[in-house]
């Protein structure tokens, strides 16, 4: 297997070779040119590492079986909170997929406790041999996940860009918190599209650095092939639970902004996991559910600020793969699709394209006040607890069981609860600040248990001030870079 970008086709990358790189040179994405098949109905009894080995080695072939060993027991063994990673558990209705156990409590702790593994052994294979800064924009998970797993890994460093005004109070703090010789945090002045397009036109411009550049944002395949192993743990999980027998199929409800977290579940259903409905989850910035129910992706629309602050993007970077693998490898048309969206907005997809997506994937919106009912009826009915992003999904869920043609659903729970206090506190009528400090308040008032990185929040020390316009971020890393010392 060889990977290739999305705009050109050709396919001349080593799996290690795309994971330092991150995004390809003329800006497109890596993607692999062919799937494996990965589903085995006889397997069902594989534990979280053991599967993520055998993912990581038929989806990463150029890493040895060593390594992808190393990578999946270095991430997840004493890493998060439950033996088996990601739990699965039945509330109400639907099935909830917990992706939140790790050290920063979201679902991007998932890949990207693997990916600092994949990249540091990449460096070794790589000739000549240079540092790497990791350059990455968040919209709110991302960036503390992306900190903890590249912190002390040596040769490279990390700067992350988070909207100054666009993450929660506990997000950012997560993030301003961080201590590390090799770790840097900057807040822009703008929105995630405005740092996620700042962060590509410094990759298309990478000639000044004298450091390699890399990214830990979903655009990097190494973040993807992780996250496929937790739909194949889900649809194991529920074999065992009784729920559905070894080759049924399920669907599964994906909170969703950049794409990538829905992206893996779909390289998982090609590589055989017997997916019925792919379903996307969108907040009030619904230009996803636009997409998918008319073939129009237009992005010239007002950002709005929501209670899922992780789902406010009109620039999907992974709907590109997806717009690849269903053209069936037609490099100038996404390559003619992302020029149109640079240039105008917007791009359209033709119906003959559009009809084999759809059979794949649902859609549909949910906004903050639908949010905060869902959040509120789940714990009142069920008393069990849900941030805003899993609420959009477990909404979704319901508006379009009809789709699923009576398939199991799961729900996937991206983030915990106490990421979120002030949307809690609304939806269930509590008193709680907007604080650092909130995770624990609302612990107490709900007599929850909270994960002990947000009860540690309050007392961290703030090491990470500075704040940029959005045309200095090139600058910005340029001064970074040339430090010897951060």
């Amino acid at each position: 297997m060889l990977f290739g970008s999305t705009r050109e086709g050709i396919f001349d990358r080593t799996a290690p070779e795309a994971v330092l790189s991150g995004i390809a040179p003329d800006g497109g994405l890596y993607v692999p040119d062919t799937i494996p098949l990965l589903y085995d109905a006889a397997l069902p009894d594989e534990d979280y590492i053991s599967l993520a080995t055998r993912i990581f080695e038929r989806m990463l072939p150029g890493y040895t079986k060593e390594e992808c060993a190393g990578f999946a027991d270095g991430a997840y063994r004493e890493t998060f909170a439950v033996p088996n990673v990601t739990p699965l558990r039945k509330v109400g209705s639907n099935h909830v997929l917990e992706l939140f156990h790790g050290p920063t409590c979201a679902f991007k702790d998932i890949a990207l406790c693997a990916l600092p593994l994949m990249m540091a052994a990449a460096l070794r294979k790589s000739s000549p041999q240079r540092d790497i800064l990791i350059l990455t924009a968040t919209s709110g998970d991302t960036g503390s996940a992306a900190l903890s797993g590249f912190l002390h890994v040596p040769g490279v460093r990390i700067i992350v860009f988070y909207p100054e005004k666009g993450v929660s109070p506990v997000q950012k703090a997560q993030m301003v918190t961080q201590d590390g010789d090799n770790v840097s945090v900057c807040a822009i002045r703008g929105d995630f599209d405005d740092a996620q397009r700042g962060v590509k036109r410094i990759f298309a411009d990478a000639a000044p650095f004298s450091v390699r550049l890399s990214s830990a944002n979903s655009i990097n395949i190494g973040r993807l092939v992780p996250q496929m192993t937790y739909y194949f743990m889900a649809y194991n999980q529920l074999i065992k639970q009784g729920g559905i027998k070894p080759g049924d199929k399920v669907s599964f409800s994906v909170p969703t902004g950049n794409f990538g977290d829905i992206l893996a579940g779909y390289l998982a259903k090609r590589a055989g996991l017997p997916i019925a409905r792919l379903i996307c989850a969108t907040n009030a910035n619904d230009v996803l559910k636009d997409f998918l129910l008319t073939g129009i992706y237009d992005r010239r629309r007002t950002l709005k600020k929501t209670l899922s602050p992780s789902m406010d993007i009109l620039v999907s970077s992974n709907l590109e793969r997806l717009l690849f693998f269903e053209s069936g490898g037609d490099a100038p048309f996404v390559r003619s699709c992302m020029r149109s969206l640079q240039s105008e907005g917007r791009y359209t997809v033709p119906d003959r394209i559009m009809n084999g997506i759809r059979q794949t994937f649902s859609a549909g919106s949910c906004g903050d006040a639908e949010a905060l009912a869902v959040i509120r009826d789940v714990w009142q009915k069920n008393h069990y607890l849900i941030d805003p992003h899993t609420a959009a999904a477990w909404k979704v869920a319901q508006d379009t069981r009809r789709e699923a043609e009576g398939h199991p659903h799961i729900v996937l729970a991206t983030a915990s609860p106490f990421k979120f206090p002030r949307a809690i506190g609304e939806a269930l009528d509590l008193d709680v600040s907007d604080t650092p400090g909130a995770p624990g308040e609302l612990g107490q008032k709900l007599r929850l248990a909270v994960p002990p990185p947000l009860q540690a929040l309050a007392k961290r020390t703030v090491v990470h001030q500075d704040v940029v316009d959005v045309g200095d971020m090139s600058a910005y890393v340029f001064r970074k870079a040339a430090l010897s010392k951060w």
